[in-house]
């Protein structure tokens, strides 16, 4: 048997010997003249002394060195005679029959390993087949051709499907052995299944044949190709880009990882498989070097990403100048993919450096072009997708000029053709404009120019019209814009809505559809919560659309728990509760709205409201409505009816017994309850307001203050007033929003808060002691407004702290 016939050690990991096993089983006999005297080994290049000996030539010359360092005689190293001269002569016949000799051997000796590169042969055989193999091929370029021709490689191949580890990992080795600087045994390899096969060796959890696999897939890159077959296979880039980034992964082996992929990288196919797996920066330097066409592909690969904020903000930086250039000054095919690569990278953390590169600029050109320059439909709605990002970013756009004129985009002219614009293309490009302009009248510093182009336009009307436009994210758009607007023009858009047909009846429509709370019946309420509250007209036509009705069912279910969960819960409530409010504000107008108040019974509604920790505006809203109800409280007050006088009592005063009258409001002098009257004291609702008087945001404890003065105002009995007060311990509260003048607004309710309480005997000599109320009741009426100094003036009367002089000079008046 042939491995009975090798010397050496059988252990198959015994890798320093496998390579030599079959290179001592020669098929010809080793003659002496073939071995150096020196190396013990055969000759490649044999030469002749002077005296005829035969050596190795890097022998013999490292020996000349030695003799020479040392400062020995020269000598002949086989019989140490000494020598003239150190000259070499090659020995060209034995060289060649030293060659022809070899090549007999290794042709003998590769059909020996070629019979045990087979599944049947024992481990140990195959292994050392292998490792022969690699020596031959390492020893000469040339014997690749004859590994090829003597048909090894697809039997190597044939090895990666061996059973044992040993052995794959031998034949991933050997072949990149084999193929190293060969083209023609990599068109081999290329051939078939192999690469497919060798890819699947990268997800093997073993290592060694990983590192094996992309060693040889390494070699394999280095062919055009082959690079096309690797990144073929699918799964091959992803797990290439993952062994780059992986921390347990050897270090050579992540190198060999990022060397091929620098390889895969001539061809742009590969070039879009890797950015699609988190390797961008191939398709950026393609995008930024390459020629016309392959930028023009990169840019269209860069179009179809999809990537995350991080990411585009690094695009956006690397190649952002780049494509505006293409979009600017290409042809319509270039322009094409550089406004998709730019609506891919646009978005908030990136609008600033395309800002700032200048995308402002040729992006409102394109828009707002006619004639044979402009740009079809499709791609005019990718420049106002891509405008919307970016204004959509909240940079300030009032202080950003761009253009020949140093025009911004709140320029009276350029918002005018922004208008023109919507109302005069399709439903895409009206929603990404409108989205343009939520995004403009987002910001403080720019609504104001918008707001005055849209009036000196006249285009509130057709905005509006929008409400009721058949596509959502239209519809969305625009009521976002008017809720922008509201604050700002909110008596136009009222005007708007009610002089418009079933445009009001739409918003009522869409803010009761029971879907949960969307997008668009949070920007609704929105809208109709920021409308003038004070207007009649529009609250009559609320009440005669049952919009309040509806409105109350819905904060009902969301009180209740039916409605949950909605990232656009909180505004959603916010508005409803503003909506509601409304119909506090005509009460004295319009008895229907009185009418709804008490069948719904809202007193106590806003009330609850009052406890909605964490939902400042609701909160303040609920306060504020609640103000509205008690000031209507003296008027709905009412006396009981008495039974008429007896007979008797009609003609003898003596007979006359005047009932007495029980269960009156102490406050209101009269039959009053929460339902009916909306009474404060009545409903309870005393200590949950003191209780905001302490809240920390200023708006609250002013609404909260608010509510509370309408128990001590004129028409009602101003000292029950205030023993209320005192009972509900208010007093201190009160007083202490006073000292903190936390807001001018705030400083003003409170003095008059105060002087009405100091009204009170008891209290104004308490508070007297109190320096600190005396100081702040002096600083109001030192620094406040009118009204404002004339009550602080008489509270400090009420604490003598300024002399009362009405009793000793006569009335002027």
């Amino acid at each position: 048997m042939m491995a009975a016939s090798w010397d050496g050690s059988n252990d198959p990991g015994s890798q320093s010997d496998d390579s030599f096993h079959f290179e001592r089983l020669h098929i010809e006999p080793i003659y002496d003249a073939f071995v150096c005297p020196l190396t013990k080994q055969v000759m490649r290049d044999p030469v002749t002394l002077e005296n005829g000996q035969t050596y190795e030539r890097e022998a013999i010359e490292k020996w000349f060195r030695e003799c020479k360092e040392s400062g020995r005689k020269l000598v002949c190293p086989l019989t140490l005679h000494e020598l003239k001269s150190t000259e070499l002569n090659p020995s060209m016949a034995l060289r060649n029959t030293i060659e022809e000799w070899i090549a007999r051997n290794e042709a003998a000796q590769l059909d020996m390993a070629r019979r045990s590169l087979n599944t049947g042969s024992p481990e140990i055989e195959t292994l050392q087949a292998l490792k022969y193999v690699q020596h031959v091929c390492q020893r000469s370029r040339s014997n690749k051709h004859m590994v090829r021709s003597a048909g090894l490689v697809p039997m190597i191949v044939d090895m990666l499907k061996s059973s044992s580890r040993k052995i794959r990992c031998r034949a991933l080795e050997t072949l990149r052995i084999v193929v190293e600087e060969d083209d023609e045994n990599k068109e081999i390899l290329a051939e078939g299944d192999t690469v497919r096969t060798v890819v699947k060796f990268l997800s093997h959890e073993l290592s060694k044949e990983r590192e094996e696999a992309v060693s040889l897939l390494y070699e394999l890159s280095k062919s055009e190709t082959l690079c096309e077959k690797i990144g073929s296979i699918n799964g091959s880039i992803l797990i290439l880009v993952g062994m780059t980034s992986s921390k347990s992964e050897d270090l050579s082996t992540v190198q060999k990882a990022d060397k091929t992929l620098e390889n895969l990288e001539k061809c742009e196919n590969n070039v879009r498989q890797m950015a699609e797996n988190g390797r961008l920066q191939p398709l950026l330097t393609h995008l930024l070097e390459g020629s016309p066409e392959t930028k023009l592909s990169m840019a269209g690969y860069l179009g179809d990403l999809v990537l995350n904020n991080d990411v585009k903000v690094f695009v956006a930086k690397t190649v952002g100048s780049s494509l505006i250039n293409i979009m600017k000054s290409g042809n319509m095919q270039s322009r094409e993919a550089a406004l998709k690569a730019l609506n891919q990278i646009s978005c908030e953390p990136s609008a600033k450096v395309l800002i700032e590169a200048g995308i402002l600029s040729p992006l409102v050109k394109d828009l707002f072009a006619v004639g044979h320059n402009q740009l079809p439909t499709r791609l005019k709605e990718v420049s106002a997708t891509i405008l919307a990002n970016v204004v959509n970013s909240g940079e300030d756009f009032d202080s950003i000029p761009f253009g020949t004129d140093d025009q911004t985009l709140v320029s009276e002219d350029i918002v005018h053709n922004l208008l023109h614009l919507i109302s005069n293309t399709g439903p895409a490009i009206e929603c990404k404009l409108l989205q343009v302009l939520v995004g403009l009248t987002s910001s403080p510093t720019t609504v104001v120019g918008v707001v005055a182009a849209i009036k000196s336009s006249g285009a509130t009307i057709s905005l509006v019209q929008f409400i009721e436009a058949p596509q959502k994210d239209l519809r969305v758009a625009s009521l976002k814009l008017l809720q922008n607007l509201s604050p700002h023009m909110g008596q136009e858009l009222a005007d708007a809505l009610r002089g418009s047909v079933g445009q009001l009846g739409t918003l009522v429509k869409v803010i009761s559809e029971n879907t949960g709370i969307t997008e668009e019946q949070a920007a609704a309420v929105g809208l109709l919560a920021d409308l003038p509250e004070r207007d009649l007209g529009l609250t009559r036509q609320l009440l005669d659309e049952d919009a309040f009705l509806m409105v109350i069912s819905r904060v009902i279910a969301i009180r209740q728990g039916e409605i949950r969960g909605s990232r656009f819960l909180t505004p959603f409530l916010e508005g409803l509760v503003k909506i509601l409010a409304r119909v506090t504000y005509v009460l004295a107008d319009e008895p229907d709205a009185v009418a709804l108040c008490r069948n719904h019974n809202l007193a106590a509604l806003f009330i609850e409201q009052l406890q909605a920790n964490g939902l400042d505006n609701v909160q303040m809203v609920s306060a504020t409505a609640l103000e509205n109800l008690s000031q209507e409280s003296k008027n709905l007050t009412r006396m009981p009816e008495l039974p008429p006088p007896s007979f008797c009592a009609s003609i003898f005063a003596c007979f006359d017994n005047k009932p007495v009258i029980t269960g009156l409001c102490k406050i209101h002098r009269g039959l009053c309850s929460l339902k009916e009257t909306f009474c404060l004291y009545e409903g309870q609702a005393v200590l949950k307001l003191v209780a905001l008087l302490d809240h920390t945001n200023v708006t609250v404890v002013e609404a909260a203050l608010a509510a509370l003065s309408t128990l001590i105002d004129d028409g009602v009995d101003i000292e029950q007033g205030v023993l209320v007060l005192c009972e509900a311990e208010a007093v201190r509260p009160i007083l202490d929003v006073l000292l903190e003048k936390r807001s001018e607004n705030l400083m003003r309710r409170a003095v008059w808060a105060a002087e009405r309480l100091l009204r009170t005997d008891d209290i104004a000599y308490e508070v007297s002691g109190d320096q600190n109320v005396s100081t702040a009741l002096v600083d109001a009426f030192q620094h406040g407004d009118y009204r404002t100094r004339q009550i602080a003036e008489k509270a400090l009367k009420h604490v003598d702290k300024i002399p009362n002089f009405s009793g000793i000079f006569p009335n002027m008046g």
